[in-house]
């Protein structure tokens, strides 16, 4: 009798710990929806429909649901909605980094034929390269990151906000960089690198660089409205 009441303690036991675990898992299922609430998808995951490359055509291709930016400088830029510029927004991509790779993620930019974006910021991605100490999710040239805050060959999710003039990034959720404009902050001649509005483009930064992006998605945020001087 005391082994049957061990056995049925021990199976009730385990029944609790997996309905419990099962819990967890339905709040976390409900946390992920709810952050995930309003983004729109910038990439149908099997074509390139929608972005528009310049320099190089053959330094983005889509494998395995990815984009993936290999290959001679080029840039890709989203114009699916080039005709609404993106203000205030949330963006997020999953990434993943090959070893000694440097890519980035421009923001509040638009398309040019050739050479690297003059308009907006790039967001760095680099958990390696050799050639660049700047790592991923710093603000390239304006904050930079000296450590990689995510490894090589590993999903790590990157999310950019910008918000009037704050851009936070992070990386699985932590923030690695929070900036905030200047007031009366004036555009670079080289690079403007100054909160205004624009589109997206993803890098490709030379033939021995290597990064995957999927889940691209993109969620508009309010815009503050200017008083017109009477």
């Amino acid at each position: 009798m005391h082994k049957r009441t061990l056995v049925l303690a021990v199976m009730m036991m385990g029944l609790f710990v997996s309905m419990a675990s099962a819990d967890d898992e339905k709040k976390k299922d409900k946390k992920k929806d709810k952050s995930e609430k309003g983004f729109v998808s910038m990439f149908d995951g099997k074509t390139l429909k929608g972005w528009k490359n310049n320099e190089n055509p053959k330094s983005f291709k889509v494998e395995n649901g990815a984009i993936v930016s290999n290959g001679p400088r080029s840039h890709l830029f989203y114009v699916k909605e080039e005709k609404k510029p993106f203000v205030n927004f949330e963006f997020k991509a999953d990434v993943m980094t090959m070893p000694n790779s440097n890519a980035g993620i421009y923001f509040h930019t638009k398309y040019q034929p050739k050479g690297w974006p003059k308009y907006g910021f790039e967001a760095q991605v680099n958990n390696s390269y050799k050639k660049d100490w700047r790592r991923t999710a710093g603000l390239y040239g304006v904050m930079d990151v000296k450590k990689a805050p995510a490894k090589d060959n590993e999903w790590f999710t990157m999310h950019i906000i910008v918000k009037d003039r704050l851009v936070v990034i992070k990386v699985n959720d932590k923030v690695i960089t929070r900036y905030e404009e200047p007031k009366g902050k004036k555009p670079g001649k080289n690079f403007t690198r100054k909160l205004d509005k624009g589109t997206f483009a993803i890098q490709a930064h030379d033939p021995g660089s290597k990064v995957l992006f999927k889940n691209l998605r993109i969620k508009r945020l309010p815009t503050k409205k200017v008083e017109k001087k009477k």
